[in-house]
């Protein structure tokens, strides 16, 4: 299992080699194993179906589904799931992404995958990250606006004493912890030849600096915004040697160790929704602003032909809509239907992808709060 990343989310939207097939599902972290499997596995039935009809052979088809089979019957993947699932499947490739989302039901196949779910993620209440520190626990939590999902990456070091275990032999410094019993957290002791408050802050920097190198590992692709939780003095350390552009200003000020996973994402979230809320109200004003300039177009054939031309700075698609049909480049057509179709794709979807590709930013919203009355809206380059 992978961590989506938007490189991840490249490499998806790159691949165009035939048939492929993407499908989403809720799932659940405890329990409904059975339930999640069964519903799994109808979504495959139904994506093997459909690339039949689409014009693959039944033995193709079945190689291509072949993978996301085998998980039906893993129980320890099925014991380790987050709030939605995600595969893509086509010859030779295989992805599956544990997401904090959930995700409606849906089984699409055509010529590239189906990436606009995905979407939601990274704009409006999307994805963010909460990096809870002290000296003796480091937790990464990915969140959204209604989940959340700790996530343990290799490349991070988990305390103080880890990071630094091999650090400075001649310094000839030892560090250990004492507490109380009970549920008493433990504090740190330092004793040595010249240890005093500039030490203790050195070695502080320094397992900050170890975070952050992990953590450029991890997200150098992101653009999620990262909000710090630690006592009041850690802080400007960790601002010292973090390198990720998107952590906010503002952080959660107290011990994290005394704190749950949902008290940590309940105070980062009054903090990330007006960072997310203050972006999507400015590209809707600037949209309106626009409109009658030339500059816009709530038609989803000119938006489909503007993405394709790289000539949208900001696209807003509809969550949970569809609008099937078929893009011929060719002839600069494109063509609606009011189902789907043998052939057919989600121009939506496209819209998006080009969009993307050519460096536009994508906001997936509720149709409700779209900037026009219909399920597209798009401010133009030119």
């Amino acid at each position: 299992m992978t961590l989506l990343r938007r490189s991840e989310l490249r490499k998806l939207m790159d691949r165009r080699e035939g048939l492929c097939a993407s499908v989403y599902m809720p799932t659940h972290r405890t329990g409904n194993i059975e339930q999640d499997s069964i519903r799994l596995r109808n979504l495959l039935a139904k994506a093997e179906k459909d690339l039949i009809d689409n014009g693959l052979r039944a033995q193709e088809a079945k190689r291509i589904m072949s993978p996301g089979q085998k998980l039906l019957a893993d129980r320890l993947f099925w014991q380790y799931q987050a709030d939605g699932l995600a595969l893509f499947m086509a010859r030779e490739f295989f992805q599956h992404y544990r997401l904090p989302y959930s995700f409606p039901e849906l089984s699409i196949v055509g010529e590239r995958f189906h990436i606009k779910p995905l979407l939601t993620l990274l704009s409006g209440d999307g994805l963010f990250y909460i990096l809870a520190l002290s000296q003796n626990e480091v937790r990464l939590i990915q969140c959204t606006r209604d989940s959340l999902r700790l996530i343990t990456p290799e490349s991070i070091p988990k305390s103080l004493t880890e990071a630094l275990e091999y650090d400075d032999p001649e310094k000839q410094i030892q560090y250990h912890t004492v507490g109380g019993g009970g549920s008493e957290k433990s504090s740190a002791i330092f004793h040595g030849h010249g240890v005093g408050i500039d030490d203790k802050k050195d070695r502080i920097l320094r397992f900050f600096q170890k975070i952050d190198h992990g953590l450029h590992d991890l997200l150098k692709d992101e653009e999620a915004p990262l909000v710090m939780a630690g006592v009041d003095y850690l802080h400007p350390i960790y601002r010292k040697a973090n390198r990720y552009p998107n952590l906010l200003n503002e952080g959660i000020i107290g011990n994290p160790e005394g704190m749950t996973d949902g008290q940590l994402h309940e105070r980062a979230w009054v903090l990330i929704e007006p960072y997310f809320e203050q972006a999507l109200t400015s590209a809707v004003d600037n949209y309106g602003e626009l409109v009658g300039t030339g500059l816009t177009t709530d038609k989803i054939e000119s938006a489909v032909l503007g993405a394709y031309d790289g000539r949208i700075s900001t696209l807003f698609v509809a969550g949970g809509v569809q609008l099937w049909g078929v893009f011929d480049n060719a002839h600069r057509e494109v063509r609606i239907h009011e189902t789907a179709e043998s052939g057919d794709e989600d121009l939506l979807d496209l819209s998006a992808v080009h969009t993307l590709l050519t460096g536009g930013i994508v906001y997936v919203v509720e149709l409700e709060r779209m900037p026009s009355s219909t399920s597209v809206a798009a401010i133009l380059r030119y």
